[in-house]
């Protein structure tokens, strides 16, 4: 099958350029050396995404499930009393009106219920249904699964590794935060 291409890829082709998609060609021709927090960031980057583009397409191709809707079950699921819509929406970083219409599709599906708030009337609870709990732990397994396998030629060493060197820039990230 085909890569769709977009107007922007179409451009950057035909003047020569790498795709838009790949985020470290921009540093490609510099000397190995220099721009060493530049080319990490891209490295990051493009791993990140690579992983959550084939999670989002595999979500898509063998279970029709987005990855919004998995991440607001995976909150439900830690939460098996449910959680008021504006707390979810803090915990998933999104605006209440997304949050809504990610909600009412799994209302439709049938994985997720909506409940006046006993404590506010004005609030709306949220939590999986048995069938969303039990579709939710099928697709954690897989998830876990594909990035057992995604990650697959990293050896135990390399992961430990990576994983403490990911935690210390995540330490020194949050103590440097400004905003």
């Amino acid at each position: 099958m085909p890569k769709e291409t977009s107007p922007i890829s179409d451009l950057l082709n035909e003047a020569g350029l790498p795709p838009h998609d790949d985020v470290e060609a921009i540093v490609r021709s510099e000397p190995g050396g220099e721009k060493r927090q530049l080319r990490l960031w891209l490295r990051l980057l493009a791993c990140a995404n690579l992983i959550e583009a084939e999670i989002r397409h595999r979500l898509r191709v063998e279970y029709d499930m987005t990855l919004p809707r998995f991440d607001l079950m995976a909150q439900l699921y830690r939460e098996p009393e449910g959680l008021r819509l504006s707390d979810l929406s803090k915990r998933m970083m999104v605006s209440n009106g997304n949050l809504t219409a990610l909600v009412d599709r799994l209302i439709v599906d049938g994985y997720v219920s909506r409940t006046t708030d006993s404590n506010d009337r004005r609030a709306f609870v949220v939590q999986l249904t048995k069938a969303g709990a039990f579709i939710f732990s099928q697709l954690a397994t897989a998830h876990e699964g594909w990035l057992r396998e995604l990650m697959g030629d990293l050896s135990e060493a390399q992961m430990t590794s990576l994983t403490h060197d990911l935690a210390h820039l995540k330490r020194s990230l949050i103590q440097r935060r400004t905003g």
